[in-house]
């Protein structure tokens, strides 16, 4: 098992150096070969765990003395993660296959070997994270996704991409110097970079620690004071948008949080309150900044803000002890992943068919093309969190352990009705754009629309099963 999850992370590695020594036209082919082996893969994994009674496994790969610095941990959280986020990554890699041609509408353009191959060090990257059992492996991790997002942000080499670009590996490598502290100071602590070491530090320790972990989360999850890189990385072709806003590389800073509570046993309640309060916070700004927002990608940017607010407020409401609000948390990892990347590849379809994704000239879908027309109802749905979507029961989890903990610590009450209300909120302004895109005529740019590609159609069919599915397998496998 350990060997297969360590394939998982070179895997992706290797198919990047192939596929950018290949010729273009046979680059993509070879980048969709690599992450289908990636995500066999990590279903393998997923197999093997399951097989074995889902008993969690960590194994060294690297120490220096009683000092680990690289190794796996093999649990519930890390499979499920590295399922979604590998699995994704090959989606995104086929539906590119498509997007990334003179048939598109918007951006008639070949896609270069090199966008594969950074697509692929991306998924590798973000397996090796998910995976890794040593705050070390999570840094390098980190570093390398930075460093993919700047590239793939400003693929188009375009002034306005190579400014967000720019401005993304700014602000997450400004957010890394957190996560440096907490390696820093766990090793002068415990004498080890292991995640596990935590459990057995004091209270003040864990703190510091914490707070490191939280401005790096902070900084790649896009949470105030750092979300300023999000809405403007929206620059980047839509299928880098749906992987690396959507179902990856915000997801990193999430993961790593919930990861430090995972293996801390115990953390400081004052973690959990500074949590929940900038949860609240950034969840109503994002709210609020995209409810002006015309371009379809921007409103998802920040939908996306708030969405990763959420899962930062059941991360924070679970240090008081509600292990229903860190499954919550998981399985909205899981099932947002999903829900948000298809209504990114649904903006991009768009962008391919009609050759614009902004909503106000969006009319009649249903009726020209009723795959993308489906696929903007029931992403808009699942992010909302109604059923049978998969965002009601993630949702309904976190909302749930949320009143429940009011009952012992009254002020969480105003904190988690006040996300109730963005939700129901955030269901009501999706209801208003469904509204004026789905339904009715045609207008000009929809009535003129290509047809949409089939490894387009292929890809947005399965994030629409998984929509409704994704809550299951979530639930089951968490149990």
């Amino acid at each position: 098992m350990v060997n297969i999850a360590l394939a998982t992370i070179l895997v992706p590695f290797a198919g990047a150096i192939v596929t950018v020594l290949s010729p273009q036209r046979v680059a993509k082919w070879v980048a969709t070969l690599f992450a289908l082996l990636a995500s066999a893969s990590v279903g393998l994994v997923a197999w093997n765990f399951y097989a074995a009674g889902k008993t969690a496994l960590t194994h060294t790969l690297f120490s220096i003395g009683n000092t680990v610095i690289l190794g796996l941990t093999i649990d519930k959280v890390s499979v499920l993660v590295a399922f979604a986020v590998v699995v994704l990554g090959f989606l995104v890699v086929l539906y590119s296959t498509d997007y990334l041609t003179k048939g598109n509408r918007e951006h008639p353009h070949e896609g270069a070997p090199r966008y594969y191959a950074f697509l692929l060090v991306f998924i590798g990257a973000m397996a090796g994270l998910v995976f890794s059992s040593t705050i070390v492996g999570q840094l390098v991790a980190f570093e390398i996704t930075g460093g993919c997002s700047w590239a793939l942000i400003g693929y188009y080499q375009k002034p306005k991409a190579l400014q967000s670009a720019l401005k993304a590996l700014i602000v997450t490598h400004i957010a890394s110097i957190g996560l440096y502290v907490a390696a820093a100071y766990l090793f002068v602590s415990a004498g080890t970079f292991s995640l596990d070491a935590l459990a057995s530090l004091d209270d003040g320790t864990k703190i510091i620690i914490f707070l490191g972990v939280l401005i790096a989360a902070w900084g790649k999850s896009a949470q105030l004071p750092l979300h300023v890189w999000l809405p403007d990385a929206m620059e980047a072709p839509t299928p880098v948008s749906a992987y690396l806003h959507a179902a990856s590389m915000v997801k990193v800073g999430v993961y790593i949080f919930a990861r430090a509570i995972l293996s801390a046993g115990s953390v400081p309640h004052v973690i959990g309150w500074i949590g929940a309060v900038m949860a609240v916070v950034t969840m109503i700004y994002g709210f609020l900044m995209y409810l002006p927002q015309k371009d379809m990608k921007r409103l998802l940017a920040y939908s996306t803000i708030s969405q990763l607010s959420l899962i930062f407020l059941a991360l924070s409401l679970s240090i008081f002890g509600s292990q229903l609000a860190f499954n919550g948390a998981i399985a909205h990892i899981f099932n947002h992943a999903f829900a948000k990347s298809l209504f990114f590849l649904v903006a991009g379809a768009l962008s391919y068919t009609c050759g614009t994704r902004m909503l106000p000239s969006l009319r009649g879908l249903l009726k020209k093309v009723p795959l993308l027309g489906i696929g903007f109802c029931v992403a808009a749905l699942a992010i909302t969190g109604v059923p049978p979507f998969n965002g009601f029961f993630s949702k309904f989890a976190i909302f749930s352990a949320g009143f429940q903990l009011s009952r012992e610590y009254l002020l969480l009450l105003p904190l988690v009705i006040l996300a109730l209300i963005e939700s129901v909120c955030s269901f009501a302004w999706l209801l208003h754009w469904f509204g004026k895109t789905v339904p009715g005529e045609a207008s000009e740019a929809v009535a003129t629309a290509s047809p949409v590609p089939m490894a387009i159609q292929i890809v947005l069919v399965v994030l629409i099963v998984m929509c409704v599915c994704s809550s299951f397998i979530a639930a089951s496998w968490l149990g």
